[in-house]
């Protein structure tokens, strides 16, 4: 029994990540098509609230099935194997962070490749942040981590608040870097995983709410659609990276998303080249933080609950709910 539950879970989860190549790309950046908001009843179609159904119900039963599959042998010296890397997730962090910013400096960004580096005075400063991460010292990282926020503030002030949130991932890092060996450090990554989930939740509602930016991706960069259609696909990867980033936000499937992801972004560098190395070089140094550390110092929200009805339940609305807010936020605001 335990052999049919691993292997129906993986072929679950293979299915789920087949239409992911375009996925975790941020379409503004490969693409000059106008934004043009498609309006709400296209956006909130059957197709949609059909999906929205099926995936949270899919979602829901998976904190039923992921402790049996956990509790294979292969996986547990995965596990204890991975384990013995953890001291080093913060060293992992502070010097990606200081190649990644070298890396935006060079090509004439920071944090992202539309987000143009800071000119006069203040072009400086990214150098010395990188000069900062670099020392081995905590006061350095936090000085990095001063200089880190206060860039991240003025890129936020010149594109505003809901472009950055694409980006709020870094807002964690930078969360990292000020309360490593503080009372605060035991939420280093919780609030990773918390960013980085939304972050992805973030652009992936994009993708519905602009979709003719992704469809000119799809088809001006030859993307495999598999047999659909390029708005369907559109739609499917959407609703694919909205998961991803949910489950990382609720403590599920944390290691081997991680995995999956990093395997998505490196198929993804085959299509769309520099540019995405250069935009998403941070998140593979935060995924490959997320591999080692799993979720053991994290406490999944549905530990609430107890019986396996009330946790499914309760996933099963909390995805919907979360789905129609952030929706409904990026329509009215972004």
């Amino acid at each position: 029994m335990k052999s049919f539950i691993i292997k129906f879970t993986l072929l679950l989860m293979g299915l789920l990540f087949v239409p992911t190549i375009i996925a975790h790309a941020h379409v503004k950046w490969f693409t000059e098509v106008e934004p043009e908001r498609a309006p709400i009843e296209q956006i909130i179609s059957p197709m949609f609230i059909s999906l929205a159904i099926v995936t949270a119900g899919i979602i829901a039963v998976l904190p039923q099935i992921m402790p049996k599959i956990m509790a294979y042998k292969p996986f547990l010296k995965v596990e204890k194997r991975l384990a013995e890397f953890r001291p080093y997730t913060f060293p992992i962090i502070k010097y990606g962070a200081a190649i990644a910013i070298i890396i935006q400096i060079l090509t004439g960004g920071l944090f992202a490749p539309e987000l143009m580096a800071p000119s006069d005075i203040w072009a400086i400063a990214p150098w010395v942040a990188v000069v900062l991460l670099l020392i081995p010292h905590k006061i350095a990282s936090r000085g990095a981590g001063v200089l880190l926020l206060l860039l991240f503030g003025i890129t936020t002030w010149e594109y505003g608040l809901f472009h950055m949130l694409d980006y709020a991932f870094y807002l964690a890092v930078i969360f990292v870097l000020l309360f490593q060996s503080t009372k605060l450090q035991p939420w280093s990554f919780p609030v990773l995983y918390l960013a980085t989930g939304l972050s992805l939740c973030w652009v992936a509602v994009e993708k519905l709410v602009y979709p003719t930016m992704a469809t000119d991706v799809i088809i001006n960069h030859g993307v495999p659609t598999f047999g659909f259609n390029p708005e369907t696909f559109v739609i499917l990867t959407a609703y694919i990276e909205f998961v991803v980033g949910y489950l990382l936000v609720v403590g599920l499937l944390n290691r081997l998303l991680a995995l999956v992801l990093t395997l998505i972004f490196i198929s993804t560098t085959m299509l769309f080249g520099m540019t995405e190395i250069i935009g998403h070089f941070m998140i593979h140094i935060i995924l490959i933080t997320f591999i080692i550390e799993g979720v053991s110092f994290y406490e999944p929200p549905i530990n609430m609950h107890r019986s396996p009805w009330e946790k499914i339940v309760f996933i099963f609305l909390n995805f919907l709910f979360v789905l129609a807010t952030i929706l409904l936020i990026y329509y009215r605001f972004a």
